[in-house]
């Protein structure tokens, strides 16, 4: 009787566990991807789908979310977004930089990447603004966009998601991206920290921001462009001396490149033409892959990986012939209103603001950093597009009108015994760091740097100025 008794008692404390816990760490069965085609096997599950971000409209944003290869429980979530405007994080972050997998060499399966960030965190990817990817809107006049209903599209994406996942709501959250994403990252958070200050209840627990070869400040970023090609031999001294005599990058604006004078545009025209097609912008080391072989040979089923300096020049053809396959779609819970058109990278029927690209994003950094919260900045030195003559001098400048010292002067970081690049930090909250020999997209360059940049980052350490590892 008394043991009939204490096996009760027992299976109703388990019940009520039991029930307390899926409460606590519940997860969208619906989402739950099961596996990807051609995916190897792994210890981590993987989410897919869908979030509301305004019923009436009907538009909504699609997510690939993926937990941390070991201890998902204990570590933070962290938000990854790519720029364009109007490319895709789940195709770029997910899928070609830091996420678990890249495509395989015929575009009909993957292969594990061995650098994932998820080795440090649970990884969130969306695709958006809506018209970005899978991403939709039953409102078509909605594709006409720009960066203030991206960030609060976002904002209500995230509260959406985390109805999905209440686990994640206490959760440390870092907020990171690449290039327009120095856009729409820091002014998400401003979203979020304007949320905090208004809520009563639930607090977005932001713990820090980075952002990779960021455009934050059109008037400096653009003449760096042409100052990382004649540093670099790309263009003659001649067409340097022109450029900056007949350009006044003050006045440079995205909605009309061209209203400088003739003599500016004379020069940027000889110049982008001496540069040319065969090199790669993004990463000017790299060879360029030829996109018309390649989807050629990807229909015959052939592997068509192509390797220059130890990186796949050909993966983003191979990941849009993955993401086009119907198979993969209905794994991943995609384009579940049938879209008219394909997977594509970048979006062909968004229609974004150009103005907003005018904006200083600095004062934005102000604010994050001013709420305790650390920015980073970190470029690979490999890019021309966005460079890191740019954006070093934007951190010093931030900096400076903070009234910030230096913490850390400006030196090599090491990772695995090797230079990782350069890094300096200002008031101990502001950091900027290279990759050396990264691109534009850091991750996919570097695997290996990136994501040891990554850890310190997510770890609240500073990046190792010794070739020794610091110790966790």
């Amino acid at each position: 009787m008394e043991g009939s008794w204490r096996a009760a008692a027992l299976a109703a404390a388990m019940m009520v566990v039991w029930v307390f816990s899926s409460c606590v760490v519940g997860f969208p069965e619906e989402d739950l991807v099961r596996r990807l085609p051609g995916q190897p096997v792994v210890g981590f599950r993987q989410f897919s789908g869908y979030v509301d971000v305004d019923e009436k409209a009907g538009r909504s944003l699609f997510y690939y979310f993926t937990e941390a290869q070991e201890g998902a429980a204990g570590k933070p979530l962290t938000l990854w977004l790519n720029g364009g405007p109007g490319c895709s994080s789940v195709g770029g972050g997910a899928f070609t930089e830091l996420g678990p997998f890249y495509p395989r060499g015929d575009g009909r399966g993957l292969r594990l990447n061995k650098k994932s960030w998820n080795k440090v965190s649970n990884l969130l990817f969306v695709e958006s603004p809506a018209g970005v990817g899978w991403s939709y809107s039953n409102t078509s006049s909605d594709y006409k966009t720009g960066d203030t209903r991206t960030a609060d599209d976002m904002y209500r994406f995230l509260l959406g998601w985390y109805k999905k996942f209440p686990e994640y709501r206490s959760r440390s959250l870092f907020l990171s991206g690449e290039s327009y994403a120095g856009h729409y990252i820091p002014q998400l958070a401003d979203v979020l920290l304007t949320h905090n200050e208004k809520s009563k209840g639930f607090k977005f627990n932001i713990q820090g921001v980075a952002i990779g070869n960021p455009l934050l400040k059109l008037d400096r970023d653009v003449p760096a462009t042409f100052e990382y090609f004649w540093s670099h031999g790309m263009i003659s001294d001649e067409i340097f001396l022109a450029i900056n005599k007949g350009c006044d990058f003050e006045d440079y604006t995205f909605t009309n490149p061209h209203n400088e004078s003739k003599s500016c545009n004379d020069a940027i025209a000889e110049a982008n033409g001496i540069v040319g097609n065969y090199v790669n912008n993004y990463d000017v080391i790299l060879d360029v892959c030829y996109p018309s072989i390649v989807m050629q040979e990807l229909r015959l089923r052939k592997y068509v990986t192509k390797i220059s300096v130890g990186v796949d020049v050909c993966m983003t053809y191979e990941r849009f012939f993955y993401f086009n396959l119907p198979e993969v779609q209905h794994a991943l819970h995609a384009n579940r209103t049938h879209l008219p058109y394909g997977w594509s990278m970048c979006s062909d029927v968004l229609d974004y603001s150009g103005k907003d690209g005018n904006i200083n994003i600095l004062p934005l950094l102000q604010r994050i950093v001013e709420q305790k919260i650390p920015v980073w900045v970190f470029s690979g030195d490999q890019d021309s597009v966005v460079p890191l003559l740019g954006s070093r001098t934007l951190v010093r400048e931030l900096a400076h009108t903070m009234g910030f010292h230096v913490t850390v002067p400006y030196s090599t970081w090491f990772h695995k015994g090797q230079v990782g690049g350069w890094v300096t930090e200002y008031g101990n909250m502001l950091t900027f760091a290279t990759v050396r020999g990264a691109s534009h997209m850091v991750p996919f360059a570097q695997p290996d740097r990136s994501l040891g940049l990554f850890r310190s980052f997510v770890l609240g350490q500073r990046l190792p100025n010794t070739t020794h590892p610091p110790i966790d």
